[in-house]
This record gives C-alpha cells, sequence and structure tokens, in this order.
C-alpha cells in the first residue's frame, strides 16, 4: 500500500514537457549527466525510444534533481526525482544519490524489472563497456569498492559511537574510552576521498545501499 500511494504521489509531480529536442551528450558532461534509453512499442505496434536524461549538478530553486523524459528524441515530461513516468506496459522509475542514479528502471505492469539501456558515450555506458570487454577487472574493481565502503562504514561507526559513550553517565558505567584505531588527518581525508570514488563508481552500474553509500555520502 505504502508503494502505491508512493508512485501515485510521483505521478502527480509530473509536468508536461516542453517538446525541446534531446541536447547531445557532450564528452565534458561525463561526470555531471546520465543518459538512459528504452525502446518500446506503442499501441499502433510503432516503435518509441524514450529517454531519461538526468543532470545531478542542476537542481531547481528548492535543491532537487529534476528529471526529463523525451519520447523519440522530443521533451516530453518532467519531475523532480525521486520520479515515476507511465508508458506504455509499465513505469520508468528514476531515483538519484549525490553521486549518481541509484536505480532508472522500467517496472511493467506484471512487476518485472528491466534497467534501462545507457547511452554509450555517458559515464554509465562506457562503465558497461567495460564490463563487457573485461568482466574479471570489472568484478575486482566492484570489490574494492565495496571494501573501500565497510572500513568507510567501520570508520563512521567509530565516530558515531566514541562520543557517545564519553558521556559523563555512560562513561561513569564503562570507564574510558578511546577510538579503536586512531588514524592521522591525512588519512582520514584519503580514506573519505577513496569511500566517495567508491561510490561514484558504483553509481556508474547503479548499485546502492543504504548503510554502505552513506560512508561515501
Amino acid at each position: 500500500m505504502f508503494e502505491q500511494w508512493r508512485r501515485r504521489r510521483a505521478i502527480k509531480r509530473i509536468d508536461p514537457g516542453d517538446g525541446s529536442p534531446l541536447k547531445r551528450f557532450r564528452w565534458w558532461q561525463l561526470l555531471g549527466r546520465s543518459l538512459f534509453h528504452l525502446d518500446l512499442e506503442d499501441q499502433g505496434r510503432r516503435p518509441v525510444r524514450y529517454t531519461v536524461d538526468v543532470r545531478q549538478w542542476k537542481t531547481d530553486d528548492n535543491g532537487y534533481v529534476k528529471v526529463h523524459l523525451f519520447r523519440d528524441g522530443r521533451q516530453h515530461a518532467v519531475a523532480r526525482a525521486p520520479a515515476v513516468f507511465p508508458v506504455e506496459g509499465g513505469a520508468i522509475e528514476v531515483a538519484v544519490s549525490q553521486f549518481g542514479l541509484k536505480r532508472c528502471h522500467l517496472v511493467t505492469d506484471d512487476g518485472t524489472e528491466h534497467q534501462l539501456v545507457p547511452d554509450p558515450r555517458s559515464a554509465e555506458g562506457r562503465r558497461a563497456r567495460f564490463e563487457r570487454r573485461r568482466p574479471g577487472l570489472s568484478r575486482l574493481v566492484g570489490a574494492v569498492s565495496t571494501v573501500a565502503l565497510l572500513v568507510g562504514v567501520a570508520l563512521l561507526l567509530q565516530q558515531i559511537a566514541v562520543p557517545v559513550l564519553r558521556i559523563p553517565p555512560i562513561a561513569e558505567r564503562i570507564g574510558p574510552v578511546d577510538p579503536l584505531v586512531a588514524l592521522p588527518l591525512w588519512l582520514n581525508i584519503a580514506l573519505g576521498a577513496a569511500a566517495a570514488a567508491a561510490s561514484t563508481e558504483r553509481a556508474l552500474r547503479l548499485r546502492y545501499h543504504w548503510l554502505l553509500d552513506a560512508a561515501g555520502n
């Protein structure tokens, strides 16, 4: 029931598009623009292409990221993320994080999910091509990203726990508490940068975990 309410609320936020043409992806947009495509058939069995265009660094006056849906190269609808766009046979769902997209999927009427295809010129498209060409190395990169985020989560939990355990009523019961791992400032900065890079890499594969990627955030 909550999922249905969330979808209805997202659909109400949709504004009609202005019919403007889809702009070509440029190389300098690699880290700030996501572009995904979906090929369907309309009720007349004619092919139709939907394109999801998200500019992560471009927000509205309230700080929300806008999701633009194009139909056959023309702007069809606009909504703030997370967005749900009804299409033939289902709906396109788009959600963002601070490092890219969490999801960009077609959810069919029977509940089946299909990820949209990233534009080959986008960062997501390049990452997908790397995975196809070098699957072993791609899995290694993914594993390194996960480890970097696990380390970030451990350090984050320590930073939260130590001040709490030093509150006088708690400290009187358990005694003095020191951090399990004391890192120099430069290493803390390096690990933070590694966590951010790991979250970015996972976002290129539309991977997101509420705890792991919170370390990158």
